[in-house]
C-alpha cells in the first residue's frame, strides 16, 4: 500500500465511516462507544476527518476510528476500509498468491483480457457461489448467465466469485475476485485476506455496460453502487449499471454518462432511477451523479434496508 492509497483511505469521508461501524451521527455526534455515553459527547470535524470526544478525550482519523471501534491494527483497519468502499489497494499476502492475480509479466499496468477471456466462456459455479447467488441474494439465474459470473478455488481452497467487467461493445476490460464464505471452514480466514482483488490493470469502472445496447427511447435506466444491487435489480426486471462504489467515480465514467440521452429533453431518450444506498456515502454518489445526469430519480430505501440487494431479498421472501 502506497501513500496515494492510503491518502484515499483518509479522504473518506469521518460520518460516513462512523455509520458504517455502526454507530448513529446526527448534527455531527453521537454516542461514544468507548465509554458509557448517553448525551452524544463525540464530535466529528467533518473540514479536517477527525473525530474527538469530550469526555474520555479519544481522537483521531476515520482510520483509527475504525481501529478503536473494532480492536484492529493499522493495516487491518486499512484493509477493512478497502473493503467496505470496494478500493483498490496494491496488496501482497504472504502465503496466497491466486493464480489468476498475478502481476502481468512484461507490461505492469496493463491488463490481458486474452489471459481471462476463457474462463468466462463456460461459467462454473462451485457450492459456495450458487449458495451465494441463489440462497443468499435469490438472483434470477438468467442474470448470473447474462453476467457470465464465474467462481474457483485458490490453493488454500479460499471459494472466490469472479465478476467480469465488460465496455459497451462487449470487450473484457477488468476482472473482480470476491472472496465467498466457506460453511464449516475457516480456509476464508487467512490472515489479511482482503474482500475483493482485481488483476493488475483492471478496469473495473462502470459495470454492465453491454445493457446500453438493448435501451430503446422511453426505457428505465437504474444506476447501482455495486455488483451486487446491479444483480438484484436486473433480477427484479429492470435494466442496470454500477458505480463501483460511492468513491469510485472516475471522470471517464463521468464522460460517458453525460452522452446517454435524457428523455426530458428530446423525448427520445431514456429516464434514470437510482436507490442511493442508506449512508451518507450513498446519498453523496447520488448528488454526484445528479449533477451529471440532471433528471435523476431518488428512490428512498424503506428504514432498515441499507442498500437495494436487501431490499430485494426482502421483496421477493416468502
Amino acid at each position: 500500500m502506497d501513500r496515494l492509497e492510503l491518502q484515499k483511505l483518509r479522504d473518506l469521508p469521518i460520518e460516513g465511516v462512523a455509520e458504517r461501524l455502526g454507530l448513529r451521527v446526527s448534527r455531527h455526534k453521537c454516542l461514544c462507544p468507548f465509554h458509557d455515553d448517553h448525551h452524544a459527547s463525540m464530535s466529528f470535524k467533518v473540514s479536517k476527518n477527525m473525530f474527538r470526544c469530550f469526555v474520555c478525550g479519544a481522537s483521531g482519523n476515520n482510520i483509527s476510528l475504525v481501529e478503536k471501534v473494532l480492536g484492529k491494527n493499522f493495516l487491518d483497519a486499512c484493509h477493512w476500509l478497502a473493503n467496505e468502499y470496494n478500493i483498490i489497494l496494491e496488496w501482497k499476502p504472504q502465503e496466497v498468491t491466486p493464480p489468476l492475480l498475478h502481476r502481468e509479466g512484461s507490461g505492469v499496468g496493463l491488463f490481458d483480457a486474452s489471459r481471462y477471456e476463457r474462463y468466462f466462456e463456460r461459467p462454473w459455479l462451485i457450492e459456495e457461489a450458487r449458495r451465494f447467488l441463489f440462497e443468499e441474494r435469490r438472483l434470477d439465474p438468467r442474470v448470473v448467465r447474462w453476467c457470465r459470473l464465474t467462481s474457483w478455488r485458490d490453493k488454500q481452497g479460499v471459494p472466490w466469485l469472479q465478476i467480469p467487467y465488460y465496455n459497451q461493445e462487449g470487450k473484457l476490460i477488468g476482472v473482480q475476485n470476491r472472496r465467498l464464505s466457506s460453511k464449516g471452514s475457516k480456509v476464508q480466514e487467512v490472515q489479511g485476506l482482503p474482500r475483493f482483488r482485481f488483476p493488475q490493470g483492471s478496469q473495473c469502472s462502470i459495470y454492465n455496460l453491454p445493457v446500453l445496447n438493448l435501451l430503446r427511447p422511453g426505457d428505465e435506466l437504474y444506476i447501482t453502487e455495486g455488483c451486487s444491487d446491479c444483480w438484484a435489480m436486473l433480477s427484479a426486471g429492470h435494466k442496470a449499471i454500477a458505480i463501483p462504489s460511492a468513491t469510485l467515480l472516475k471522470p471517464k465514467d463521468v464522460e460517458l454518462l453525460s452522452t446517454l440521452p435524457s428523455s426530458e429533453g428530446a423525448g427520445v431518450g431514456y429516464s434514470f432511477h437510482m436507490y442511493p444506498d442508506n449512508d451518507t456515502p450513498g446519498e453523496r454518489l447520488f448528488l454526484q451523479l445528479k449533477e451529471v445526469l440532471p433528471s435523476l430519480v431518488h428512490h428512498q430505501l424503506p428504514q432498515g434496508c441499507k442498500d437495494y440487494s436487501e431490499y430485494y431479498v426482502k421483496r421477493i421472501e416468502p
